[in-house]
């Protein structure tokens, strides 16, 4: 049976930069989509879907990604894993320029992604341990050690290779067919799984089963996951840090507590106050957040969230607040926090 990586290694041999260096940057990433004009002598409009993100996902961490439909995550996913090409930005793994000095090829072995739709994700005219075994056999894996690689990883997934390997995916359940595509993600070893609502389709008890396994996995293997949930007590559950996008840009990010717990941006604060509670006496009796998001074709000017924002003021529709470090463990992007800025609720700048 084909190896896998020894769960006691504490150090990557993959690992070029080491454990202080990120393992993904991003930088300055941004990504258009055109859409159709008006007319022959109409501006050409586009879709702001990502436009500028600049961040980091640190070897061994989950970092979360929350914010409305439409705010640019799975947009910014589809960048990482170079399903699309970003319009401008570079990205850069453990130190290498993807693309430069990192050929496609091998970082696309070293990045894999769980989508939402397990019955999409899989091709109906292949059985469970052919669907796993493909990638490893295009990547050059002899056949025979990529099918012992498959039954590996469906034990590991929690899937009898004998009752599940030779099946196809309309006999599996959607938490089974999940539970596959997780073992098709690891079966060429990466370093990165990005997980796109990989759970929002499952039932409750079922979603429980697949986050304990994704934890599972990621002590075994050492793994890092970039994580999108829209279900922020999941995100609490699952992630190290958190990053809260609007319109295409990143609001907040920061350790899991310092965003919960601590909350510098009004949209992160309007998010988590959107969540259920237990309490009866804690409901909510007014939207924390009204009216939708703007039109990622025409965004408002400065701030994008100053046209549903409770503090904002005319400054906030001149000045586009940059991504400002705010504590040790948070940066947010608002005025309010920006000495100087011209808010009135901005600290005093301090003169030399």
């Amino acid at each position: 049976m084909d190896a896998l990586p020894n769960p006691t290694d504490d150090l990557d041999p993959r690992d070029r930069g080491g454990p202080a260096q990120p393992l993904i940057s991003a930088k300055g990433l941004l990504k258009h989509f055109p859409v159709k004009s008006g007319g022959l002598f109409q501006p050409r409009k586009v879709v702001r879907a990502v436009d500028g993100v600049d961040f980091d996902i640190l070897k061994g961490e989950t970092l979360g990604m929350v914010g409305e439909s439409g705010c640019g995550k799975s947009t910014t996913a589809r960048l990482l894993m170079q399903l699309i090409k970003p319009d401008r930005g570079e990205l850069l793994f453990d130190g290498e320029t993807v693309g430069g000095t990192l050929p496609l090829t091998d970082y696309r072995r070293q990045v894999q992604m769980v989508f939402q739709d397990s019955y999409a994700s899989l091709n109906p005219r292949l059985t469970m341990e052919e669907s796993i075994s493909f990638g490893p056999r295009v990547h050059g894996v002899p056949a025979q050690k990529a099918i012992a690689r498959a039954h590996d990883l469906l034990w590991r997934v929690g899937l009898e290779p004998g009752r599940f390997a030779g099946r196809y995916p309309h006999e599996l359940s959607g938490g089974q067919r999940q539970r596959v595509n997780i073992a098709r993600a690891l079966a060429l070893e990466p370093r990165l799984v990005i997980l796109d609502e990989a759970v929002s389709a499952l039932d409750k008890s079922v979603e429980a089963q697949v986050l304990n396994l994704l934890l599972d996995l990621k002590r075994d293997f050492g793994l890092t996951y970039l994580f999108i949930s829209h279900d922020l007590n999941v995100v609490r559950f699952m992630c190290d840090r958190v990053m809260v996008m609007y319109l295409g840009k990143v609001a907040e990010i920061g350790s899991r507590d310092a965003i919960f717990n601590n909350t510098k941006h009004p949209y992160s604060a309007a998010l988590l106050a959107s969540m259920p509670k237990m309490d009866p006496n804690a409901r909510t009796s007014e939207p924390p957040l009204a009216g939708d998001p703007p039109n990622p074709i025409d965004p408002p000017s400065g701030c994008r969230f100053h046209t549903r924002c409770a503090f904002t003021e005319s400054v906030c529709s001149e000045k586009m607040p940059p991504l400002s470090i705010v504590s040790r463990q948070q940066a947010a992007a608002c005025l309010m926090l920006l000495a100087g800025s011209g808010h009135g609720r901005a600290p005093v700048l301090m003169e030399a």
